[in-house]
């Protein structure tokens, strides 16, 4: 529902003039607080999103060693995205959750995948130092956040990572037309949902077990979490868009 005498929304809208998106977190689970909300409203009306992930959270839940726990989270994930209408879910070799190395290796990791999925948007997780302005970003979360806004870049130009090319067969593709950063504590553009919220719901407490080893209250239902954080989330957006629930990003043109 609306909230009553929210101010009016300085936000934009986000662009709608596009059909492919590719979206790239560090972690399973980093596009379900939040971000799958406004996924489901777009795989609704018929664009076409895909994921990739840095890692698959091997170092995520104490007491499960990593293999099993990357095993675990990489199932998840894909049941997770799948709520959203997302069934293209891939995984990156190389990068290691929770020590991900700024740097050349993942800037051509990430533009090879620009290359393959040849996305006008690209969506990331926050970037920046912090969370809400007080609350620490974890460094994986910020490394790759600005390496997706640079893999836009690189991705378009033949010169950089020319081995894409050559070898590997993959054009430059200039295509990238925005990065939209979820999570930021500077958003720029609102994607308001109403039809995409169980789903999202559900998509978030598809990561039971992680969501278990989590929380304070691992006998929580995954679904009641689910449900109880992202209407807190969508209510704190509401309060800064038109009394809307809404999905906020930081939106950025390349």
């Amino acid at each position: 529902m609306p909230i009553e005498n929210a101010a009016v929304s300085s936000l934009h809208p986000m662009p709608d003039d596009w059909q492919r998106a590719l979206a790239v977190v560090a972690h399973p689970d980093d596009l379900e607080y939040g971000a799958a909300a406004a996924i489901a409203e777009w795989t609704d009306a018929g664009r076409e999103i895909s994921y990739l992930l840095v890692t698959r959270g091997e170092a995520g839940i104490d007491g499960l060693a990593p293999p099993a726990c990357a095993a675990l989270r990489e199932a998840e994930q894909r049941a997770a995205a799948a709520h959203v209408g997302v069934h293209r879910v891939e995984f990156l070799d190389g990068h290691h959750d929770g020590v991900i190395e700024a740097g050349t290796a993942l800037r051509r990791d990430l533009a090879a995948a620009v290359r393959r999925h040849r996305p006008e948007l690209l969506l990331t997780l926050n970037h920046r130092d912090t969370w809400f302005g007080t609350q620490w970003n974890t460094p994986d979360h910020r490394v790759v956040g600005r390496a997706v806004l640079d893999a836009a870049a690189d991705a378009g130009n033949r010169w950089i990572f020319p081995e894409l090319a050559d070898t590997d067969g993959l054009d430059p593709w200039p295509g990238v037309r925005w990065t939209a950063v979820a999570g930021s504590p500077r958003p720029t553009h609102a994607v308001e949902v109403g039809p995409g919220v169980p789903r999202a719901i559900a998509s978030l407490a598809a990561h039971a077990t992680y969501l278990a080893a989590l929380t304070t209250t691992p006998d929580q239902d995954p679904h009641d979490y689910a449900d109880e954080f992202l209407n807190r989330s969508l209510r704190r957006a509401a309060a800064r868009h038109r009394g809307r629930p809404a999905v906020l990003f930081e939106v950025f043109a390349h």
